[in-house]
């Protein structure tokens, strides 16, 4: 007895899944406690409609945290600078515009309710994270007084802070938020100021 082919999900199934992450995504950004029915609406879509795609609102939020890690994880394996301070000045700075799109999404992805789903889906980001301070660790450049993994962390934490509080409209937040993690790492401002000064291009406002 031969198995039946898998069948792939109707176009219009597929069409309106998407519809639905991208309606929880806007809506979420608006208000993070938006209802089931308000992104349904957003969708175009029945209550009933959203919920034949996803079984609880928790359900959709972890898949929209899973995709945005997904792209965070991509970002942080193309840095690819050789000083570990541009690196995780770079790495800051993308991640920075990425979320900054979707801040308040972003936010409840870091809150405690989720953490430890997001955490688990960060995790080749936070190893990237950790290499690139063991590499600063090693040549001098980053402070050494925490261990690396420590030291990874903390820098982890700024950046949620930064995410979770700067008004991601402010024309310095970008700045801000590379300085914050620079900061941490063990730089002074002198230094950061330096840097920045010299890669410019690390805080860049993208579109």
């Amino acid at each position: 007895m031969t198995t039946p082919p898998v069948r792939a999900p109707r176009r219009d199934a597929r069409a309106n899944r998407e519809s639905i992450l991208s309606a929880a995504t806007t809506a979420l950004s608006v208000d993070p406690h938006a209802s089931i029915d308000t992104i349904a609406r957003g969708a175009g879509l029945s209550r009933r409609a959203l919920y034949g795609h996803f079984e609880d609102r928790d359900t959709l939020v972890r898949e929209l945290i899973a995709n945005g890690a997904s792209r965070f994880n991509d970002i942080a394996l193309r840095i690819d600078d050789t000083d570990p301070r541009v690196a995780l000045g770079r790495l800051t700075a993308m991640l920075w515009n990425e979320a900054a799109h979707v801040q308040v999404a972003a936010s409840i992805a870091l809150d405690e309710q989720h953490v430890s789903s997001t955490a688990e889906a960060l995790a080749p980001l936070r190893r990237r994270v950790v290499d690139l301070v063991r590499e600063g660790q090693a040549a001098g450049s980053l402070r050494n007084d925490v261990p690396a993994v420590t030291l990874a962390r903390l820098i982890e934490e700024t950046a949620r802070t930064v995410i979770t509080r700067m008004d991601a409209a402010s024309p310095d937040a970008l700045s801000l938020a590379v300085r914050a993690v620079l900061s941490i790492s063990g730089l002074s401002w002198r230094e950061a100021q330096a840097l920045l000064a010299a890669h410019p291009d690390l805080v860049a406002t993208q579109s």
